[in-house]
């Protein structure tokens, strides 16, 4: 149903696509990956009751920052992506769309965002500007640094103690292990993304978690989501979260587990499916917390 809306608005204007694919609409997995964690703190925060406006808000919001991040990560990246084989046929790298064109679906991207924030309180407000900070620079630190995932991470999880001060107006301490966990579940899932393209971005001189972790990459990865569930342990302790929470959990290791088995040889596309089935793992957190406060 979701390919067949796209297909439709396509048939608007022979460009649609391009900027359909630009905004990474057609591969919805970011949006799973951003949509989970906070949904996770959003209902946590209301105790299994988010109010239907914060619910739509934060769910339009995911979509909207998703895209404009995938809007200037492309244009950020216009000059290395024509150079890396997964990503050579992008809009940006091909020429279908121009850099200005980008810049200005960005920006208005963003001003949809900030709408959806005026409609919650002054603390979001200014808690979102950090999150703006942080979805514009992460695509340009693979320039600088090695740690760009953790830039991800950062900007990935921003949304969780958005989601309290809307609900809440407060942010309590114990929510910060829930961005904690985020961060480092983030981390984990887009070292395998970078491990797809490692030797792409060797050649090109981008830097990524991949590169730097080596052959101890893998090994790095499950112990960072092992940190990560150790965190969420921690919060669903604070926020006396039971059973289903911490079935939620348990789903989450196998799914760790597996990904861990599956790419023992590091072949690009075995570590890309493994970065897709996180999306799994985050489903099955935010089941675990809805069935938890339903039941």
């Amino acid at each position: 149903m979701y390919t067949r809306l796209l297909h439709s608005l396509n048939r608007l204007h022979p460009r649609t696509w391009d900027f359909i694919q630009l905004m990474r609409l057609d591969k919805p997995i970011g949006i799973y990956l951003l949509l989970w964690p906070t949904l996770w703190a959003l209902w946590v925060a209301a105790k299994g009751v988010p109010s239907a406006k914060n619910l739509f808000i934060f769910v339009a919001g995911v979509l909207l920052m998703r895209a404009a991040g995938c809007v200037i990560n492309d244009y950020a990246d216009r000059d290395f992506d024509g150079h890396v084989a997964r990503t050579r046929a992008r809009p940006l790298a091909s020429g279908a769309i121009r850099p200005k064109e980008a810049l200005v679906l960005f920006a208005v991207l963003l001003a949809a965002s900030f709408v959806l924030v005026l409609f919650t309180n002054v603390t979001t407000l200014w808690l979102s500007i950090g999150g703006v900070v942080l979805a514009a620079s992460y695509p340009f630190m693979k320039r600088y640094t090695f740690y760009p995932q953790v830039v991800l991470g950062a900007a990935f999880s921003w949304g969780m103690p958005m989601a309290f001060t809307a609900e809440t107006g407060s942010l309590p301490a114990a929510a910060w292990l829930l961005y904690i966990a985020n961060l480092l579940w983030t981390v984990a899932y887009d070292t395998y993304y970078a491990m797809a393209d490692r030797e792409d971005d060797l050649k090109i001189g981008v830097k990524s978690t991949a590169i730097l972790f080596g052959d101890a990459d893998r090994a790095i990865i499950l112990t960072l989501q092992l940190l990560a569930l150790l965190c969420l342990l921690l919060a669903g302790g604070r926020f006396e979260l039971g059973g289903w929470f911490h079935l939620g959990l348990g789903v989450a290791a196998a799914c760790f587990a597996w990904e861990f088995w599956t790419t023992r040889r590091r072949e690009p596309l075995v570590c890309f499916k493994a970065f897709l089935h996180n999306h799994w793992a985050g489903l099955a957190i935010f089941l675990g917390i809805v069935l938890d406060y339903a039941f």
